[in-house]
């Protein structure tokens, strides 16, 4: 809604004034001519979003445009956003230095530093132009950090300025990390999200090689999750072989890490060992300490799986110094768990309750919030294992509502089924029922309902 056009509310309402968005600085007469131009009435224009008054004093300065209304504007007459502005698209502000080191602290995972600088943009009022990129690196950073509830209006925002605004490549760039939240979360909507991302981007001429070969990896990860895995795997080689086109070894080394965590999903374990390693080669090469921390990790975890414990430990104990070294707080919480794992095979049950605990204190710090799910997990298969019960109740609530906030209804199913094992070994079958039935209910929402009306009408 144009700035000033709503109504505020009185202070009898019993609701908090909301925040009244900053106006953006039009070029005169730029609306009405793009409306005019459109065939558009007044009505017309504002229709479903703003009044025809609203546009009215919008046309003549008497007020000026939210960016959400600019947006509206845009859509509705074809014209991008820079058409409108008072500055030109190349004009600097106080802003483009900022949007240059949040862009540097996204590409760097920095991902905490990165949040706090693109709240601080955004609540700035920094030019219209740059609002749409500033939300999109925002949402990136949301997504690295584990926050995706917090990431999807933001996407959905940046998307429809980029839409606005004609921009192929960043429209193609937020589609695909729509799908990656998707995937995060879950939602069987990722494959067509990832699909539609590669079609946007293949539009463009040139077609810009790393973006394609970056969405081939978001595409065969949504394959995947629907566990797919032909077609993810026909996916992430293709995905190899546009970024081997491009020489872009960093971009080669994480999708051969990806492949080998599909293979090992899909339970080949030996095809993923090799394409990790082949990932660990290329890295060492290119001497990228981040991606070689992650992927040292994801190792680690494929020898813990084949029973090579004293190798596994070689592995997890260099992704661990690697995050040290560079300071990846982020990996270093999921590093932890490895290792807590390992030591719980090892039944090194003291030290596993250690390191998933010191896991829990650094990724509730850094509000990771599927890493603390996974702590509480850990810590509740740590107290099961001490037979402290209540204690591992509490955990495995805690991880339950941490995965349910969060959406991630895969991870939920396999932590109902852990729990409900659990429940079982104590002779409490009734609960352990309980939670087979939440399972079936997260892997199948409304199979549960649906079944019980058959059995009424069965019994009727």
């Amino acid at each position: 809604m144009a700035s000033g056009g709503a109504k505020a509310p009185s202070a009898g309402d019993g609701n908090p004034k909301r925040r009244r968005l900053p106006g953006v600085n039009l070029r005169p007469g730029s609306v009405k001519q793009a409306r005019l131009q459109a065939g558009l009435s007044l009505a017309q224009l504002g229709k479903g979003h703003v009044t025809a008054p609203a546009i009215y004093l919008i046309e003549n300065a008497r007020t000026r445009p939210s960016l959400p209304t600019l947006e509206h504007i845009a859509r509705r007459t074809g014209r991008p956003i820079e058409f409108f502005l008072a500055q030109p698209a190349g004009a600097t502000d106080n802003s483009q230095a900022a949007l240059i080191e949040l862009e540097a602290l996204v590409a760097d995972a920095r991902n905490q530093e990165a949040i706090a600088l693109g709240l601080s943009l955004v609540e700035s009022g920094s030019s219209a132009f740059r609002l749409g990129r500033i939300r999109f690196l925002l949402g990136r950073a949301y997504v690295g950090a584990s926050q995706p509830e917090r990431a999807a209006s933001l996407l959905a925002e940046a998307r429809s300025h980029f839409e606005a605004v004609n921009d192929g490549l960043m429209l193609a760039e937020c589609i695909g990390t729509q799908a990656e939240l998707a995937n995060m979360t879950h939602n069987p909507d990722a494959g067509a999200l990832a699909e539609m991302a590669l079609k946007a981007c293949r539009a463009l001429r040139p077609v810009p090689a790393p973006t394609e070969s970056r969405l081939l990896g978001v595409l065969a990860a949504a394959h995947m999750a629907n566990h797919d895995h032909e077609r993810a795997i026909a996916a992430y080689e293709k995905a190899i072989e546009v970024g081997a086109a491009m020489s872009g070894l960093q971009q080669l080394a994480r999708l051969y890490g990806a492949l080998g965590a599909d293979y090992r999903s899909a339970g080949d374990l030996e095809t993923g060992a090799r394409y990790t390693l082949r990932s660990l080669a290329v890295l060492e090469v290119i001497r990228d300490r981040d991606d070689l921390a992650r992927f040292e990790n994801d190792l680690g975890v494929v020898l813990m799986a084949k029973g090579e414990l004293d190798e596994a430990r070689r592995h997890l104990g260099r992704s661990l110094a690697l995050c040290d070294d560079t300071n990846l707080r982020c990996g270093r919480s999921l590093v932890l768990l490895s290792l807590c794992e390992l030591a719980m095979r090892e039944g090194q049950v003291e030290q596993a309750h250690e390191l998933a605990a010191e896991s829990l204190e650094l990724a509730e710090r850094l509000e990771e919030g599927a890493t603390i799910a996974e702590a509480h997990v850990w810590l509740g298969r740590v107290a099961d294992r001490k037979g402290r019960p209540e204690e591992a109740d509490r955990q495995f609530s805690d991880a339950i509502r941490g995965f349910e906030a969060l959406g991630m209804r895969e991870r939920l199913l396999q932590c109902h089924g852990i729990f409900a094992e659990m429940l079982e070994r104590r002779g409490e079958l009734a609960r352990a029922y309980e939670h087979m039935k939440e399972a079936l209910q997260a892997s199948r929402p409304g199979l549960l309902r649906r079944e019980h009306v058959k059995e009424q009408l069965g019994s009727a």
